[in-house]
């Protein structure tokens, strides 16, 4: 560590103590920031943490859609996104207006939306999910319901045949009166750095690192799920991790820094080096002690679409608690 990094370090440790602050890091951030967070989860982890959290502000070390769920199930706390200019693509692939003109298409459906979505997006929403609780959120829903699943397609594909439920082409409409009313509709979104993933990856890890346990997100492709030992979201990775003392992980390479850091006996290999979010490298020290300091603007959601949506986050806790 650098005398510059341990003094930003300082300095926001006496400031998050000084406002009454806490700071949440996704599992995808660097250790600098592991280094003055608070909490370190994945999105449904951080979801429970800042409705618990009782700070009078949250900074939100990660990406909008995940700051904009911290404000909407901590309404009274001022929440801010450390790098406001850190999105996500996946999330950027679906908006509101599209949703309610494809859930006009589709008639009588069942919206489930991935929490990597705008709070408008999840407004107009049924009920949310995360990575780690899909499968039970959808397994919750009636069989002969027709379900919209936004906006990850190989997380639908995932869910489709873990729940036993049928999977249609994303471009499926009511106006086939033939088509089977119950079943999964994906949205045509995906994540970047998992949907890049190929079997050849798994096959190439297994020769670098013979015995090593392989885990892969469920937003890979099926191909690449089937190739590992098994599938699980980053909170399920730290519990797999702690189970097996060598192990690749098929998601964001900086997965691999948090086992590391919580696990330094394990040895942890990322599935590609090169797999990295952009995104979730925005953050900087410099960006928490700015939003610590106010230089940062908040995170604000209009109020019709906090109710909204915080009702679909509301169904999903219900669920999974």
């Amino acid at each position: 560590m650098t005398s510059e990094s341990a003094n930003l370090k300082s300095a926001i440790c006496n400031l998050k103590s000084a406002v009454g602050a806490v700071v949440l890091a996704h599992n995808y951030q660097t250790p600098d920031i592991y280094g003055v967070a608070d909490f370190i989860g994945d999105s449904l982890e951080l979801a429970r943490q800042a409705s618990t959290a009782g700070a009078r502000l949250i900074v939100f070390c990660g990406v909008r859609f995940m700051a904009e769920t911290a404000k909407l199930v901590n309404p009274e706390a001022k929440v801010i996104l450390a790098a406001p200019d850190a999105g996500c693509r996946m999330a950027d692939t679906i908006t509101a207006e599209a949703l309610r003109l494809r859930k006009q298409e589709l008639g009588d459906v069942t919206t489930v939306a991935y929490v990597n979505t705008p709070a408008d997006v999840k407004a107009e929403s049924d009920i949310c999910c995360t990575s780690a609780n899909a499968v039970k959120v959808v397994g919750s829903l009636p069989r002969d319901q027709r379900i919209l699943f936004v906006p990850d397609r190989h997380l639908a594909a995932y869910v489709a045949r873990e729940t036993g439920r049928l999977l249609h082409e994303s471009r499926l409409s009511t106006l086939d009166s033939r088509l089977p009313t119950a079943g999964i509709v994906p949205w045509d979104g995906f994540c970047y750095v998992h949907a890049s993933f190929k079997p050849e990856d798994v096959a190439r890890a297994r020769k670098e690192h013979p015995g090593a346990f392989v885990v892969v997100h469920p937003e890979c492709p099926l191909e690449v799920i089937d190739a590992a030992d098994a599938v699980a979201s980053t909170s399920g990775m730290v519990r797999l991790a702690k189970e097996h003392r060598a192990i690749v992980l098929g998601t964001e390479a900086g997965m691999c820094d948090r086992i590391r850091r919580d696990l330094p006996d394990t040895e942890c290999w990322p599935l590609r080096r090169t797999a990295l979010c952009r995104n979730m490298k925005l953050t900087r020290l410099e960006n928490v002690l700015s939003a610590l300091k106010g230089s940062v603007p908040e995170i604000l959601v209009p109020e019709p679409i906090v109710a909204r949506a915080r009702l679909a986050l509301d169904r999903m806790m219900a669920v999974v608690p």
